[in-house]
């Protein structure tokens, strides 16, 4: 059985979600903040790029596909680990992705109000002071657990 995103977050059933941080070539994080008109998480600020894994859809292929529909770019990020996570409106696995995008990007108005890049000792001030979506603590956490593990 197939069910769509929305009936499976009001549900509480799992589901996949596929996003990506996005660095450029001197290791700045792309942070944006989310349009007011969204129905998830109006105007927060995330770290990461994504949404809904469809059936039949490999993680890569949904980071893909969301950072062409959200920000104009065509670029293969690199899975890096799957987790359930717990901290949205729902249990969901979140495949984190990595990719190196272009300094422009063409962001889409109805889901990006504003973008910018940061350092991370930038991103972790702006994670204490605005607002951002839990899949966004969560994931940049363990995102940086994952460089440590692995430098």
């Amino acid at each position: 059985m197939t069910v769509s995103r929305r009936q499976a977050v009001r549900e509480g059933w799992l589901h996949r979600v596929a996003v990506t941080v996005c660095r450029d070539e001197r290791g700045r994080i792309l942070v944006h903040r989310r349009s007011e008109q969204l129905s998830r998480f109006p105007g927060l600020h995330e770290v990461v790029v994504g949404g809904a894994v469809d059936v039949g859809e490999s993680y890569e292929q949904a980071a893909a596909r969301e950072l062409a529909e959200e920000l104009g770019i065509r670029v293969l990020p690199r899975l890096l680990f799957t987790f359930i996570n717990r901290s949205g409106l729902s249990p969901h696995w979140l495949g984190v992705h990595e990719a190196v995008v272009p300094d422009t990007v063409a962001a889409d108005p109805d889901e990006v109000a504003w973008h910018g890049r940061l350092t991370e000792p930038e991103l972790r001030s702006a994670l204490l002071e605005w607002r951002f979506t839990p899949d966004s603590h969560e994931a940049f956490s363990r995102y940086l657990a994952f460089r440590t593990a692995r430098s």
